[in-house]
């Protein structure tokens, strides 16, 4: 595979900003294309069978949409949904950024475009990338706690639904309408540009998509030095190739290229519709963490003056997946209300490159289908049945590649219901999975293996009054352990680490209880929650304390685990007069992942050493902190919109990331860190029905030092420096 696979130019933009001048019929004001989503908790959320809004779902749920996601939209989907309650993003360099839901991420988020897996391997390691493009997503839908009982074993901490109307389910409001963005940021040297067009034949029936967007950003500015003064301070007296100057003001190898576009067509009729669609991915990205190398990617700065140094090769990946869908739906169907079908395949390849020279290729080819049948009310309770069947053929090619080859193949059947009982809602479901893992014995350091999972799941909302609720939640959910989990075992080239699997792990199981309140009068809005999560078997990945030629081994171990934490949400409209509307937000979030088991467990393991190995004993404490959860936050923001026609809107805030000093054994504690963001737009409709949109918005504007705790690379690489990010958006 070529990372010079088809791409999607800037030069399309052009032709797509002229098709925009065509004026339709309609005046802008009244345009539906221009509507802004003023309360995102009346968004209708498509992650779930049932219809219902944000406001209206028992279990707890964010929404991102309209204006607020525009702003939100960053080069990953875990940095773009990171200022949301209860979420914050995984980092290993610009190009990966995973949803962490609540302490949880990897193999327990699923990531969905439009209620499907996203058929990536970005849970296979935290160096794989998501391949879904936020920039082009109509709305992000975050369900936050297990959601086994929609999506399966893979969701036991939460999801992440990115829906991009690439297969269109209804006509458009016009034959031809659409969007456009051009956007540079001055931390890297981004330019980003997007299009994306609808439209609807003459007869109504046939419906059309198409979007593409182009990415290139440089190595990115850095506040400081590269390297943390704890890594600094552990690596001063050792030898001489620590000795040479550290990398300062901008992060080698932290480069970015992203090409994304896709197809679609419908037909659509009164009672339904049926769609086929094609898209593509492909990024290079850049590793960074190496401090005391310099490479050729950075972007121009007069000041910048690395030399060249080549003490180790550095890696790279290039990503490419290419995907085919199959939507389509009937309405009125009898006792039932609806029948919806979805069938994605997936050819997906991700090759990781230590300088010019190919590391290890990962091939995954996976086959999702998903079919809910919506019923009417039976004996009070309306619901509906799914089932959901995938299959993903892993392969992993390479001196170092640390996990073998397998076939997985999961089955989950469903059902989840509501009835209301005067003002008190009820919402039961009860889901089971078939999970089976094949290996060829002979690579595999384990046989191959079955899992039965089973979930069920209670929730309630009691509605005091039309302004107050309180929300209850039960939850016994079960995840079954993934090919990486049980079979690693090697090297890890872009993690700089040696991974064991436990070919003996269990299904592990969550048990959560929560309770939510929500309160809204006028201009003022309030949510809180509190969770308590009791985990039996838990999975994780332990470090080891031992170094094979400084190389840190890890081994995936299971024992018992609880999570606690909470989260609160205030948004108040304090004034609406002549000088504009002003709005206040402040949010916190806190959780604590401990291990709740007793002693230790002792683990043995081989690192490979030419024709002999090197054998180690370890052991694993099965108490203590958890490694690598998320620090507590703090975050407040100030946002005003004119007085009239609202054609100006601005907005400044900051997130403060506590300290971490509830670490686990062998990881050290991490600082806390406040990142300072703000706004500016000037929307136009004009006369002809399309609008413009000319922004500026800025990140990190204190310039502050910040190390995620989660991130592997936070003593190498920290996140960028002042980011300040100008554009226009075209609404046709």
């Amino acid at each position: 595979m070529s990372h010079a696979a088809t791409r999607f130019r800037p030069a399309l933009l052009p032709l797509a900003l002229l098709a925009c001048l065509a004026p339709p019929a309609r005046a802008a004001q009244d345009d539906p294309r221009h509507d802004e989503v003023k309360d995102l908790s009346t968004i209708v959320v498509r992650a779930t069978p049932l219809p219902r809004t944000a406001e209206d779902l028992t279990r707890p749920v964010e929404v991102l949409a309209g204006e607020r996601l525009d702003e939100a939209k960053a080069n990953s989907l875990g940095e773009t949904v990171a200022r949301l309650p209860g979420v914050q993003s995984s980092y290993f360099g610009p190009g990966v950024g995973r949803p962490i839901i609540r302490g949880l991420d990897g193999a327990r988020v699923q990531v969905l475009s439009d209620g499907l897996a996203s058929g990536d391997v970005s849970t296979v390691s935290v160096d794989h990338a998501v391949s879904i493009e936020p920039f082009l997503a109509n709305q992000i839908e975050v369900l936050k706690g297990p959601s086994t009982l929609l999506y399966g074993s893979g969701a036991i901490g939460g999801a992440v639904n990115v829906v991009d109307g690439r297969i269109p389910e209804a006509a458009t409001a016009q034959p031809l309408e659409g969007r456009a963005e051009l956007r540079a940021g001055s931390v890297n040297d981004e330019k980003t540009g997007m299009v994306r067009l609808d439209g609807t034949s003459a007869s109504g029936r046939v419906v059309f998509h198409f979007d593409a967007l182009h990415r290139e950003t440089g190595d990115y500015d850095i506040p400081g030095f590269a390297e943390s003064e704890h890594a600094h301070e552990e690596h001063e007296g050792e030898e001489d190739e620590h000795e040479e100057e550290q990398v300062h003001g901008v992060l080698p190898n932290s480069f970015v290229r992203t090409d994304s576009g896709a197809i679609g067509v419908s037909y659509v009729g009164d009672r339904g519709f049926l769609g086929v669609g094609y898209s593509l991915f492909n990024t290079r990205y850049g590793v960074p963490g190496h401090a005391h190398e310099h490479e050729g990617h950075g972007h121009d700065h007069e000041e910048d003056e690395h030399e060249e140094g080549h003490a180790e090769e550095a890696v790279h990946i290039v990503m490419d997946q290419r995907r085919s869908e199959i939507r389509g739906g009937l309405d009125d169907l009898g006792a039932f209300d609806s029948l919806r079908v979805k069938l994605a395949r997936n050819d997906y390849t991700h090759t990781e490159y230590e300088g010019d020279e190919i590391g290890t290729v990962f091939d995954n080819d996976s086959l999702e289908g998903r079919v809910e049948l919506v019923h009417e009310e039976w004996a009070g309770w309306s619901g509906a049945f799914g089932i959901q069947g995938s299959r993903r053929d892993f392969r992993a090619v390479g001196d170092e590649a640390f996990v073998p080859a397998s076939e997985s193949r999961d089955t989950g059947l469903f059902w989840i219901g509501e009835r209301a009982f005067g003002a008190f809602d009820l919402e039961l479901g009860a889901r089971y999975d078939r999970n089976r893992i094949d290996v060829e014995e002979g690579e595999a350091i384990g046989p191959s293996r079955d899992f039965d999972a089973t979930s069920l799941s209670a929730a309630a909302r009691w509605n005091f009054s039309e302004d107050f609720h309180l929300s209850f939640g039960l939850d016994r959910a079960q995840r079954s352990p993934t090919a990486e989990e049980l079979y690693s075992n090697g090297l890890h080239v872009a993690t700089q680490s040696f991974e064991f699997g436990n070919p003996d792990l269990d299904v592990e199981t969550a048990n959560r209880a929560e309770i939510g309140v929500h309160w809204h009068r006028g201009p003022l809005r309030i949510g809180a929650s509190l969770y308590h999560v009791r985990y039996d078997d838990f999975v994780y990945l332990a470090d080891t304390g031992i170094e094979d030629g400084g190389t840190p081994a890890r081994v995936w171990n299971q024992s018992d685990a609880r999570f606690s934490g909470g989260e609160i949400d205030l948004q108040w409209t304090f004034a609406e007069n002549d000088f504009g509307t002003w709005d206040l937000r402040t949010f916190g979030d806190v959780v604590r992942g401990k291990l709740a088991g007793d002693g230790t467990r002792q683990v043995a393991f081989s690192v490979p050493h030419g024709d002999h190995t090197h054998d180690y004993t370890a052991d694993i404490a099965l108490d203590g902190n958890l490694p690598r959860i998320v620090p507590a936050r703090l975050g407040g923001e100030l946002r005003w919109r004119s007085a009239g026609d609202g054609n100006w809107r601005a907005g400044v805030g900051a997130v403060r990331y506590a300290s971490q000093d509830d670490v686990a054994e062998h990881e050290e504690e991490t600082p806390g860190y406040t990142l300072v963001h703000a706004s500016l737009a000037w929307h136009l409709d004009t006369p002809g029905g399309n609008a413009w949109e000319v922004f500026v918005d800025g990140n990190n504007l204190l310039d502050e030092e910040a190390r995620p705790h989660t991130s592997f690379l936070k003593e190498l690489a920290p996140l960028p420096g002042r980011n300040v990010t100008a554009g226009v958006r075209l609404f046709f």
